[in-house]
């Protein structure tokens, strides 16, 4: 049905590629990699338990490889205000979302990137309190800045804040590529339709190994990126509370 339609053609990779890591942070992965996802979301309630852990594997060898090309790295995660104030609309589909205000493991910031992959100084945070990296952020304009014309999307939710963030960088006109196994969802069929959609309409949904062969034939130094300082997982923003 998609290819009578003309749907599922190869878009291409661009030229000047960020490589985007969507909210894989203590709140989505949990912080305990091979507990069973029902066990990990009664501390974590948006775990997507052992399943994000597979997927990191492969988001780690996409960021090493980013690093070693001197590509952009670019990931995203949310903040909230101490009260839960600002989470507006969340709370409407969410029974469990006032639990926000206090952290279920208290040694970690759930907003905070999972130690595995976590942020180097040349890279860069955007805190959003919507799906999409670019709703209300400054996304689009560090694009700009840095003259890239295509992303390359991982993380999670696949059907969540993956789809959002992959739509509006269509509707922005940049190129899409998604890694396969470098995207995860608390559900296995949302994962699974919501790549096969995505693949047929708006972005190439392609296997890690064929993204690092293409980033590895990159030259180096095309990007201007930032010299350091402070590091994603320093808290730069209001007190961070997670959110889906």
């Amino acid at each position: 049905m998609f290819a009578a339609s003309g749907y599922g053609a190869r878009g291409a990779f661009g030229k000047r590629p960020a490589l985007l890591v969507i909210d894989v942070s203590w709140a989505f992965a949990g912080d305990r990699p091979d507990e069973p996802i029902l066990e990990s979301i009664k501390r974590w309630r948006n775990s997507c338990g052992a399943e994000s852990w597979v997927a990191i594997d492969s988001i780690k060898e996409l960021i090493d490889t980013a690093h070693m090309k001197e590509l952009p790295v670019i990931y995203t995660t949310g903040f909230r205000r101490e009260d839960n104030w600002d989470s507006g609309s969340w709370g409407w589909k969410n029974n469990r979302n006032e639990e926000d205000v206090a952290q279920p493991v208290p040694d970690r910031d759930g907003n905070a990137i999972v130690d595995a992959i976590a942020p180097q100084p040349q890279d860069i945070v955007v805190y959003k309190q919507k799906p999409s990296g670019f709703f209300g952020t400054n996304l689009a304009s560090y694009l700009t800045l840095l003259g890239c014309d295509s992303v390359i999307v991982t993380g999670t939710t696949t059907s969540g804040c993956v789809r959002a963030t992959v739509l509006d960088a269509f509707s922005l006109n940049y190129r899409v590529t998604i890694a396969e196994e470098g995207c995860f969802d608390r559900s296995e069929a949302s994962h699974a339709i919501n790549l096969c959609d995505m693949n047929a309409k708006y972005a190439d949904v392609l296997k890690t190994a064929e993204i690092i062969a293409y980033m590895r034939e990159l030259p180096n130094g095309m990007f201007k990126l930032p010299s350091g300082g402070s590091t994603a997982n320093a808290k730069v923003m209001p007190p961070l509370r997670a959110i889906a």
